[in-house]
């Protein structure tokens, strides 16, 4: 059983189309048994719409679990081990919604679904 965590912005690519979701990526998640994203993306993508930094996200942000249930994917645990891990692993890099995405990666041993370089070295990255 193969399992993939989607960074935010390639589940929000999967759920708009956007041809910015590169092919290997893509082939990895249709080749998933299991896709999650985490519960930090459903903020993220919130916040960036509110902020008016994602407009183009507006018209899912108010289905975005209805809309993971129809992709077949789910939520990723979300515990206080993994907010422990994202804040006190050696890593230099302060985003919290990366810290939290790549601490949930390393918790549960899945690849991370992303086109940000950010996460090499730290977790297994597909793109």
């Amino acid at each position: 059983m193969t399992a993939v965590l989607l960074d935010t912005h390639a589940w929000a690519w999967s759920l708009a189309g956007d041809d910015r979701l590169s092919k290997p990526a893509l082939a990895a998640i249709e080749a998933a048994d299991t896709v999650l994203v985490s519960p930090i993306t459903f903020f993220e993508i919130a916040q960036k719409v509110r902020l008016g930094k994602w407009p183009e996200m507006e018209p899912f942000v108010g289905r975005l679990a209805a809309l993971l249930g129809e992709q077949g994917g789910s939520v990723a645990g979300f515990d206080p081990a993994v907010c422990i891990a994202a804040g006190t692993m050696a890593w230099t890099h302060r985003d919290p919604f990366d810290r939290l995405l790549a601490a949930t990666a390393m918790h549960y041993n899945l690849p991370l679904v992303s086109a940000d370089v950010v996460f090499d070295g730290i977790v297994t990255r597909l793109w």
